[in-house]
C-alpha cells in the first residue's frame, strides 16, 4: 500500500466555515495576530489571548467537516494516508481520517504554562483565568504560536520522507517551516498541489496542480490516484 503524505492548510478547512487569518474578511483584519498569537501577547493580554482562543473553540464547535475532509478520510481505504495539518482544528479527525499530525497543536487541548509536556482535552470548553495545571500554573490554549518552536517538525520530516505521494492541500506554502515539507519528499515521489490561488512552489520539480478549493480538489486528485491503481 503506497504511502500518501498529505500536507493541509487554512484553506482545507475554509470551505466549514472556519475562518483563516490571511483572506479577505478574515481574522487578521479583526486581530493583530501579534495580539493573539504570540508568546508576547500572552504575557500582555492573558485575557484577550483566551478571550480569543475560546471564540475559536465555539466555532469549530459548530462547524462541520466537508466532503475534502471526508474525502481524504476514504482513500484510506487504498491508501496510507498521514495526514500532516497546520490547521488547530479537529475537523480531519471528525471526518475520519486515523492518522492526523498537528503541527501547529490543537485547539481542543491546553497546557500548563509552566510544564508543555502537562496537556488536557478540553473539548470545546473555554479556559478561563485562573484555570490551572496539576502543578498551578495558569492553562494556555495548546497551539504553536508565532516565534515559538515546532516540536512536531521532525516528526512530520520524517512522514514526508518516506512520501510515495506528497499532496499539499490549501496551503499557501508561506508558513515555515510548514511550507519547507514538499522539499522532502523523496525525489520519485509524485507531487501535487490543490488550491484556487497561484502559488510559489518551493521546489524545481514537476508538481501536478489542481486549481480548486479543496472539496472539489480532493474529488479529483481522488480520481486521479485510483485511477492509476
Amino acid at each position: 500500500m503506497k504511502k500518501l503524505v498529505v500536507l493541509t492548510g487554512a484553506g482545507m478547512s475554509s470551505e466549514s466555515g472556519i475562518r483563516t487569518f490571511r483572506d479577505s474578511g478574515g481574522l487578521w483584519e479583526e486581530y493583530d495576530v501579534s495580539e493573539v498569537a504570540t508568546p508576547e501577547a500572552w504575557w500582555k493580554n492573558r485575557d484577550l489571548v483566551l478571550r480569543f482562543y475560546n471564540e475559536r473553540r465555539k466555532q469549530l464547535e459548530a462547524a462541520k467537516p466537508n466532503e475534502g475532509h471526508n474525502g481524504l478520510a476514504k482513500l484510506e481505504k487504498y491508501f496510507d494516508v498521514q495526514i500532516i495539518t497546520q490547521n488547530i482544528d479537529n475537523l480531519h479527525e471528525r471526518a475520519g481520517s486515523t492518522k492526523v499530525l498537528h503541527l501547529h497543536g490543537e485547539l481542543t487541548k491546553a497546557r500548563s504554562t509552566r510544564d508543555p509536556s502537562l496537556i488536557y482535552d478540553i473539548g470545546y470548553h473555554d479556559i478561563n483565568p485562573g484555570d490551572v495545571c496539576e502543578k498551578g500554573s495558569q492553562l494556555r490554549p495548546h497551539i504553536v504560536w508565532f516565534g515559538e518552536d515546532v516540536p512536531m517538525l521532525s516528526q512530520a520530516i520524517k512522514l514526508t520522507e518516506e512520501a510515495d505521494i506528497f499532496v499539499v492541500v490549501g496551503s499557501s506554502l508561506n508558513v515555515y517551516p510548514a511550507a519547507g515539507l514538499i522539499g522532502y519528499a523523496p525525489w520519485n515521489a509524485s507531487l501535487w498541489l490543490i488550491d484556487p490561488k497561484d502559488v510559489a512552489i518551493p521546489v524545481s520539480r514537476k508538481v501536478e496542480v489542481i486549481k480548486e478549493k479543496a472539496v472539489k480538489g480532493v474529488g479529483i486528485l481522488a480520481e486521479r490516484l485510483l485511477k492509476d491503481l
